[in-house]
């Protein structure tokens, strides 16, 4: 379960900008330069496609894989490793730290071509990296557009690495397993439901529910599946402008409709307050999704804010919920 301390981390995760077509955001072969717009607005050449490559974001560390590039720094692998599975990282990447303080001693002794950050790192530790490395930082996500920024972040890192024919075979394959799985779901009772996903974490004997709304990529995800919103039957739950992610408790779950799927995601890293402080709770046990047995957690390792490969092992997880 995201604790507290993960989930004010990953709401701090963000970065607000746009990348630029045609002529600043161009590769045409490996001997030019290429210029990328990065979230600061700011103009970064590099040499060439980039090879070696870090990221203190682990979005972008599954971006990379995906299209083909194994990082050769990422930030607290294990952490990684733990959260997102969908992509296999090679044991060879260096360790840079955490992700809000990289190591900026080791990131400067790798020889990297390029480190992909967000603009929420402590202190000046951007302007550090970009001492010895170019530098370009991505947003966090855009509430209003999760799925268009997603491919915004994957498109930005393709430029940046010349892999652009991967970026468009895997957005071929999400959009293609995206109408299969829409279609399966379709002909289940499921269909149409109205979906609760979260993650919840206890602190000071208190449990917060962490709601992921229509502006989340997961709410994304279930839209576009079919589903309906829950979570805009619960009064005062609004989505913040990067992931759209709210906030409740277990009071405000009361609200829900009494069909709904209430889905949740965990870690065996973390305390799954649903199958541990809440299990005798009598609101929780009192809910009827909870007594119509309408609950489940999903599988460890689906990065709730990761890019193509999580969202499409969320909706397989989601496919075998329902069927």
């Amino acid at each position: 379960m995201l604790v507290a301390s993960a989930a004010a981390l990953a709401l701090a995760l963000s970065a607000c900008g746009t990348t630029e077509d045609d002529a600043d955001n161009s590769s045409s072969d490996s001997n030019e330069k290429i210029t990328i717009t990065d979230a600061r607005g700011e103009k970064v050449t590099l040499d060439g496609p980039a090879e070696k490559v870090a990221s203190t974001e682990w979005n972008t560390v599954e971006y990379l894989i995906s299209l083909g590039i194994q990082p050769t720094a990422v930030s607290d692998i294990k952490g990684f490793k733990a959260w997102d599975q969908s992509v296999e990282l090679d044991d060879s990447a260096t360790d840079i730290g955490t992700r809000g303080e990289p190591s900026i001693d080791t990131l400067a002794g790798l020889g990297l071509d390029v480190v992909f950050v967000t603009d929420t790192l402590a202190g000046d530790a951007i302007k550090q990296i970009e001492e010895t490395t170019p530098v370009i930082v991505m947003p966090g996500g855009d509430s209003s557009d999760p799925f268009g920024q997603m491919w915004k972040n994957v498109d930005l890192v393709a430029q940046a690495t010349g892999t652009e024919d991967e970026a468009a075979d895997l957005k071929k394959d999400f959009d293609d397993k995206i109408a299969e799985a829409k279609e399966t779901i379709a002909a289940t009772d499921a269909a149409g439901a109205p979906v609760a996903f979260n993650d919840a974490w206890e602190q000071g004997g208190a449990v917060s529910v962490r709601p992921y709304l229509e502006g989340s990529q997961i709410g994304a995800v279930l839209k576009e599946l079919g589903f309906e919103d829950a979570w805009t039957s619960v009064e005062g739950v609004e989505g913040d402008a990067v992931y759209g992610l709210g906030t409740t408790d277990i009071e405000g779950l009361t609200k829900l409709p009494a069909d709904t799927l209430y889905w949740y995601i965990a870690n065996d890293t973390d305390v799954d307050v649903y199958a541990g402080s809440l299990k005798d709770n009598k609101v929780w046990t009192s809910l009827p999704f909870v007594k119509a047995g309408n609950v489940e957690r999903f599988p460890d390792g689906i990065w709730m804010f990761g890019g193509p490969a999580s969202m499409l092992d969320f909706t397989d997880a989601v496919v075998k919920t329902v069927s």
